[in-house]
């Protein structure tokens, strides 16, 4: 079984690029398959691929939980709505014009 640790929040500064993410994520599962290590018991291939799983949880949880995350998902969804709604338009403007809809409002 897999012991629990006291989890530490991700900061975003940890999470922010690709790079630190890596580094900060492999410190902290070798810490934890360490501390495992510890005890009377060898630590099993499963063991160790399930504190990957969990401490890859753990990054993905912080990064959506993140200021940023939020700001720059709104910024995608943003675009993506903009884009379908200008689809839309193109798709429909000449009966939308014959219905008294005009190019620039005031």
């Amino acid at each position: 079984m897999v012991q629990k640790r006291q989890e530490k929040p991700y900061s975003w500064e940890e999470v922010f690029s690709f790079d630190r993410l890596k580094r900060t994520m492999v410190g902290r599962v070798l810490e934890s398959v360490e501390t495992m290590c510890e005890g009377s018991e060898p630590v099993t291939p499963e063991q160790i691929n399930q504190v990957i799983k969990d401490e890859w949880d753990e990054v993905k949880r912080a990064v959506r939980s993140s200021p940023a995350a939020r700001e720059s998902f709104r910024k995608y969804l943003e675009k993506t709505v903009s884009e379908k709604v200008d689809g839309l338009i193109d798709q429909d403007k000449s009966e939308l014009e014959s219905l008294g809809v005009i190019e620039r409002g005031l």
